[in-house]
């Protein structure tokens, strides 16, 4: 489902990032945090915390944020560790991202 007025923009700053969530007409910015380790050989990206403000919740922000992490993970060849509960939960519902997950 496409949100209205969404841009999703990449932060990067060494070895953590974060994805911002803008809905146009709005102020808020919904965050998805992460870090790079080295697991299990792998290079992962730690995703540590989603955060939408309520401003812009239940349109299905937090949704989207992890969408764009997971076909980075795809285009760019890394692992996901899915520390945020949320993040956990999507993978869980979409079996299909289980080779990402380390």
């Amino acid at each position: 489902m496409a949100i209205e007025g969404l841009t999703i923009t990449r932060h990067k700053d060494g070895d953590e990032g974060e994805y911002h969530a803008h809905i146009e007409g709005t102020e808020a910015i919904g965050r998805l945090t992460w870090v790079t380790r080295s697991q299990n050989g792998h290079t992962a990206r730690v995703a540590e915390h989603t955060l939408v403000p309520r401003e812009i919740g239940g349109r299905g922000v937090a949704s989207a944020l992890v969408d764009a992490l997971v076909a980075d993970a795809r285009e760019h060849g890394f692992k996901i560790v899915p520390q945020c509960s949320y993040v956990a939960k999507k993978f869980g519902q979409n079996p299909t991202w289980a080779d990402l997950r380390v």
